[in-house]
């Protein structure tokens, strides 16, 4: 007696062979975007944002690190201006419920190269009022625009002595002022976390 020929049937997968291929494309495609990223150095802050209380002011300081990335000077001296935008809150500190955000502020600066007269401009745009940088060296025009120092942020007579409270600051840096997923990933623009200040009170820091 023959014996019967036992066959292992396997459900076709969706889409069959075209639904794997184009899904093999995608693959290959994100592979490839993802080995064009150039290497750069991280967007990152030099420490965390300081506070003061300066004539019944709240104002905050804090120092930017690779503000304009090296990948970005070929399009800076092509025309292409950078932006740097900060953010900046103030949070009401709570041990047992919701932290609550009393205030936010958005600073944003522009970078501009001049051609003709080789000169790099610091513009100030949103959250500051502050005149035009102009400047002939690179790196001056890199710290002009990576530091916040005195920005305001509400009078301390406004918070109570008895809470506790903290700044937080973040940043971003980009080509046109495009700051999204894709051009993170080719390099056109980059951001940082979140990063805290330390606790504090109206009167002293914990």
């Amino acid at each position: 007696m023959r014996a019967r020929r036992v066959s292992a049937v396997f459900p076709a997968l969706p889409g069959g062979r075209r639904g794997l291929r184009r899904r093999l494309a995608w693959t290959l495609a994100l592979g490839l975007l993802l080995a064009a990223v150039p290497a750069r150095a991280e967007l990152r802050f030099s420490d965390r944002p300081e506070v003061f209380l300066n004539d019944q002011e709240l104002t905050v300081q804090a120092v930017l690190l690779g503000a304009i990335p090296p990948a970005f000077y070929e399009h800076l001296h092509s025309g292409v201006t950078t932006h740097i935008r900060f953010y900046v809150e103030l949070w009401q500190y709570s041990r047992f419920w919701i932290n609550q955000r009393l205030q936010s502020r958005m600073v944003e600066r522009q970078l501009t190269y001049n051609v003709v007269s080789k000169e790099y401009k610091v513009a100030s745009t949103a959250g500051e009022p502050r005149e035009p940088y102009v400047t002939k060296d690179l790196r001056e025009a890199q710290r002009v625009a990576s530091e916040i120092r005195g920005l305001k942020l509400g009078r301390s007579a406004a918070l109570d002595a008895g809470e506790l409270y903290y700044v937080q600051v973040r940043a971003d840096v980009s080509l046109g002022g495009v700051n999204t997923i894709l051009t993170r990933m080719t390099g056109e623009a980059e951001e940082t976390p979140w990063i805290r200040s330390t606790l504090l009170t109206v009167t002293r820091t914990q």
